[in-house]
């Protein structure tokens, strides 16, 4: 009896302890449910791909539109999606497109199948650039969306490991001359080609798309953008095949200010012809669409689509919404529908693109689970 009695006494201060563990287990997820949320996620099926959207962007308002675009793959396609948000580290939660150097949840990457990009200009820290490193080395699928092509940019002073991601990166590594957006993507920044917020793109297939299917259910038109043509250097860099060539339109109607769309129009009629520096608009048209094949240093070789348009309020068109879609499905090496459902998901309601000042953010308080 008397051996009996401490062995119970000690299988009781074990069981304590063991409740007191999961009581302490409890009470963090608790914790952590009562904290803002980082980032957002949208459930499709469960043995769906998963998808990982990267926003912050300062001007195109990318933190609207990823968002849009993964609950009409989410819900209509039943892809999982995870959406990220450029934020201050002192108030998590709370969305500020102009700060350049956070981004939580880039550890989603690593169980990802497919990483969306629509960032500009990030300076981003190693621990966070790491995610993305691996990611592209391990060949996985890409899609960069409008400022994508100048996702990042380091000061010639940075201690990163990463700079060679920069838009004006010309260091010593050749292959990454242009940064992560001509190395990867096909393309860095180069600058507007039509007259912002006066001309817009109208989408044209370009020859051979048809083969590919991403154009699937599209027509010329069909893809229409406010936010206008950039200029790309042609021909297109490697393997790189346009899949959509934006032609630039005039405004028909007067320029306003308070319009989403600026004034412009889908159903604007008149292609441009020359520019204030005589530079010809049409002739010949800049890709807005294309498709290529990318291999980082050391990485396996991957694919990526690389479109220009897919501003916040472009993603009001139909066309240009399915244009993403579709794309998807080819990153993905899925059979892409002959025609993709795409309707809006919820009450969708974008912003037109412009840059805010620095204090519009803090004022704002877009607080990111507002946005799920």
């Amino acid at each position: 009896m008397k051996r009996i009695l401490p062995l119970i006494a000690f299988l009781l201060i074990l069981s304590c302890k063991e409740e007191k563990k999961k009581e302490e287990i409890v009470d963090a997820k608790v914790q952590m449910s009562n904290e803002p949320k980082q980032w957002l996620t949208f459930e499709g099926k469960s043995d769906g791909k998963n998808i990982v959207l990267i926003s912050g962007d300062e001007e195109y308002r990318s933190e609207e539109a990823l968002p849009q675009l993964a609950k009409i793959l989410s819900k209509h396609h039943g892809f999982n999606c995870t959406v990220l948000f450029a934020q201050e580290e002192t108030k998590p939660g709370m969305v500020n497109a102009n700060y350049l150097k956070n981004i939580p949840g880039l550890e989603a990457l690593e169980s990802a199948d497919l990483m969306v990009i629509f960032t500009r200009f990030r300076a981003l820290p190693d621990n966070q650039m790491k995610y993305i490193d691996d990611y592209l080395k391990s060949g996985k699928p890409v899609m960069g969306i409008r400022t994508a092509t100048h996702a990042f940019n380091f000061d010639k002073d940075s201690d990163s490991k990463y700079t060679q991601y920069g838009n004006y990166y010309e260091g010593d590594i050749e292959e990454w001359h242009g940064g992560f957006g001509r190395l990867v993507l096909g393309e860095k920044w180069i600058n507007h080609h039509g007259h912002h917020k006066h001309q817009s793109t109208k989408g044209i297939i370009a020859e051979g798309a048809e083969a590919t299917g991403i154009v699937n259910g599209i027509e010329d038109g069909d893809v229409w953008g406010a936010s206008d043509v950039y200029g790309v250097r042609l021909p297109l860099v490697g393997d790189a095949q346009p899949i959509i060539l934006g032609k630039v339109m005039n405004r028909k109607g007067e320029y306003d200010e308070t319009d989403i769309f600026f004034g412009m129009k889908p159903t604007d009629d008149e292609p441009a012809t020359i520019n204030n520096d005589g530079l010809k608009l049409n002739d010949p048209m800049m890709p807005v669409t294309w498709v290529k094949s990318y291999q980082l240093p050391g990485g396996d070789k991957g694919k990526a689509f690389t479109t220009t348009v897919g501003a916040a309020n472009d993603m009001l068109i139909e066309g240009t919404r399915r244009l993403l879609v579709n794309g998807i499905f080819w990153l993905l090496d899925f059979e892409v529908p002959e025609k993709a459902k795409v309707d809006l998901v919820g009450d969708y309601k974008p912003t037109k693109f412009e840059f805010r000042k620095d204090e519009y953010w803090p004022d704002k308080k877009l607080m990111i689970e507002s946005l799920q």
